[in-house]
């Protein structure tokens, strides 16, 4: 596995595979190719099929500014190796090709080449839950304690930063009122729940606090404000969400929740290197699945959990949402991706809770359901990951498309008898 730096990136939303990943591609590849007069970039299947409400075109430009740079979409077409492919070019002053590459932007901003093989070094030597539970056990060490030991206490000042830039993005997110960008004029919700829970009764008060802050994150994620991804752009409001409230009901100290934030990426990690946190590969699972099995592990570590009751806490996480689809409507990260990280975030909670008065026995381990995970995305069919063509997508197309026809008939006024 790589370092977690590589895991919670930093960068502008609304998308980590659809817009800071196809910009990461552009820059570098802009980079290599001083000499280009301009350059030319084909998008297949899911980079293109929702490009456009990612503002992927937007990212790619920016890539390559000052140079111009000519988009083409190909949304039926889909190369073997995964489904978020681009085909970038270096063009001279006559439009001949200097240089080409074929890319993939496999998830959480991360850029592979037609190799498929990770640029990172591995830093990580125990490959799967299971060992690093066994040689937890056997050195009598925590979790993030690991997490230490494989990194280096350099690890600490990048989580550091990493906890204070989600920090202020809720606080953004739950500040601005108004409309979203986009088609569906969807209306921002933080402020007002937060509002909502300050007058709401005791009960209810926290988890309308947790709802607030994860709406928060991915408001701003939605309008293409800076967050980070834990695991992706689309799921950023999970983790730090469950994590500001658990800091305000035992007032821990910053570095509490950043030793939460280096477990939490521990199985954000795991997901990474052996399933997938790209949507347009495995669908939603991967993305707010792994984001509450993240969370799961964090809450569950800040309430006392040892090594064993986090791991099953982070299985719940992951295992309930198996199947989940990834189907943006009309190609934003809005319906019904900001909703969800709200929910999922109540859900964390109730993994913890739940691990947390177990022995930490469980039938089904993190190993397992990652695998299981994998083979489900797999078994999708497209239109069901990130293509917008099908679930939610699909249907509220159809009904715009029949209140439009709807609106467009002529009236028939019928004359009243005197």
């Amino acid at each position: 596995m790589e370092s977690l730096t590589q895991l919670y990136k930093i960068g502008m939303g609304p998308s980590s595979s659809h817009t800071m990943g196809p910009r990461k591609a552009a820059e570098q590849f802009a980079a290599q190719n001083p000499q280009a007069a301009s350059f030319k970039v084909t998008l297949y299947g899911s980079l293109a099929a929702t490009g456009k409400g990612h503002l992927t075109d937007y990212a790619i430009k920016e890539g390559f500014e000052p140079r111009p740079v000519t988009i083409l979409w190909e949304p039926s077409v889909f190369l073997p190796k995964h489904p978020n492919a681009l085909h970038v070019q270096a063009l001279d002053k006559a439009g001949h090709v200097l240089a080409e590459k074929t890319l993939y932007s496999v998830g959480g901003g991360e850029v592979w080449d037609d190799s498929f093989i990770p640029h990172q070094k591995s830093i990580y030597p125990h490959k799967s839950m299971a060992e690093i539970l066994n040689y937890t056990a056997k050195n009598r060490m925590l979790l993030w304690e690991y997490v230490e030991e494989c990194e280096g206490p350099q690890i600490w000042d990048y989580l550091t930063t990493v906890w204070h830039t989600m920090m202020r993005t809720m606080n953004r997110g739950l500040e601005k009122r108004g409309v979203l960008p986009g088609s569906l004029g969807l209306e921002r919700k933080a402020r007002r729940y937060l509002h909502s829970a300050e007058h709401a009764p005791a009960y209810l008060r926290r988890k309308n606090n947790l709802y607030a802050y994860a709406l928060a994150c991915a408001e701003e994620n939605a309008s293409g404000g800076e967050v980070v991804t834990a695991p992706t752009c689309g799921s950023n409001g999970v983790v730090p969400a469950v994590c500001r409230l658990i800091k305000e009901i035992y007032e821990f100290e910053d570095i509490t929740l950043i030793h939460a934030l280096a477990t939490a990426g521990l199985f954000g990690n795991l997901a990474k290197s052996n399933a997938s946190i790209s949507g347009a590969e495995v669908g939603c699972q991967g993305e707010i699945g792994v984001a509450c099995a993240m969370a799961s592990a964090a809450a569950c570590q800040l309430e006392g959990g040892d090594n064993r009751r986090i791991a099953y806490a982070a299985e719940m996480g992951l295992e309930h949402h198996l199947g989940l689809t990834c189907d943006p409507v009309d190609g934003l990260v809005q319906i019904p991706c900001i909703e969800r990280n709200a929910l999922a975030a109540a859900r964390a909670l109730d993994c913890a809770t739940y691990a947390l008065i177990s022995d930490g026995e469980h039938r089904i381990s993190y190993d397992d359901v990652l695998a299981a995970m994998m083979q489900t995305g797999l078994d999708m069919k497209t239109e069901y990951r990130e293509t917008a063509k099908g679930g939610l997508a699909r249907f509220f197309k159809n009904n715009l498309l029949r209140l439009k026809k709807r609106a467009s008939l002529p009236r028939i006024r019928v004359k009243k008898n005197k």
